[in-house]
């Protein structure tokens, strides 16, 4: 199964905001979170490990219009997935929600499905785009790129596709431990010539670029019957 993607709600309706929180959760594939108001989406998004996939973003806020909020967003480089939601459907309101920064805008009423499919495909695009960065340890993961930036050293790792998958998948779950068989269906397939060996090595290989003693591991930890990934060790080796 794989690990969730998390979607932070801006609303200032409170019954819509946990309505559409709840039905986003029913999936099994998202999870959310919520803020009513610019102000408490600027907290949650600056707050220490705070990790948002995508924005749902109502134009009307009690303290700012949500066009200028995702203006301010983009400005300060945040460059995950915005929709908006509003009852303004007009042509030029469509207009100046994307030119404020949004991928997408969404009317008021929706349905959740074409919700839900609208965030998928902001988040396809996004994934594969040079824009999608993720923080481990004291490296910056650029998955489209294959590569791991430290650049307090001004020092590069390559990787290659599965270790950039590998570390993507686990980055995802969040922290918590992912089994060697869901590493293998997530990143490798269904494919009978794939066994745990050919995992355990990409971990091995993966763990010579980015641990200070590979044979004592503090980003990538063996946990479980799993894997899992600290992000948070600001340790590097020399490379």
């Amino acid at each position: 199964m794989s690990a969730l993607r998390q979607i932070l709600i801006v609303e200032d309706d409170a019954v819509l905001r946990a309505t559409l929180a709840e039905q986003i959760l029913i999936g099994g594939e998202f999870s959310a979170d919520e803020a009513e108001s610019a102000a408490e989406a600027e907290n949650k998004l600056s707050s220490a490990g705070a990790r948002y996939d995508a924005i749902l973003l109502d134009v009307g806020l009690p303290d700012a219009d949500g066009r200028e909020f995702c203006a301010k967003l983009r400005r300060d480089g945040r460059r995950m997935p915005v929709i908006m939601i509003t009852g303004a459907d007009a042509e030029q309101d469509v207009i100046r929600g994307l030119n404020a920064g949004a991928n997408d805008y969404l009317s008021k009423p929706y349905r959740l499905p074409e919700l839900l499919a609208r965030v998928r495909a902001q988040l396809r695009v996004f994934d594969n785009s040079e824009d999608a960065t993720f923080p481990i340890g004291p490296f910056v993961f650029r998955p489209s790129m294959r590569l791991l930036q430290e650049t307090a050293r001004n020092r590069k790792v390559r990787l290659t596709a599965k270790e950039t998958d590998i570390l993507k998948y686990l980055y995802r779950a969040g922290g918590k431990p992912t089994s060697r068989q869901t590493l293998l269906n997530e990143v490798w397939g269904y494919s009978n010539g794939v066994s745990t060996h050919t995992l355990e090595t990409h971990i091995y290989r993966l763990r010579q670029k980015i641990e200070v003693n590979p044979a004592q591991p503090r980003l990538l930890l063996t946990e479980h019957g799993g894997y899992k990934l600290n992000a948070t060790v600001f340790e590097v080796a020399d490379l």
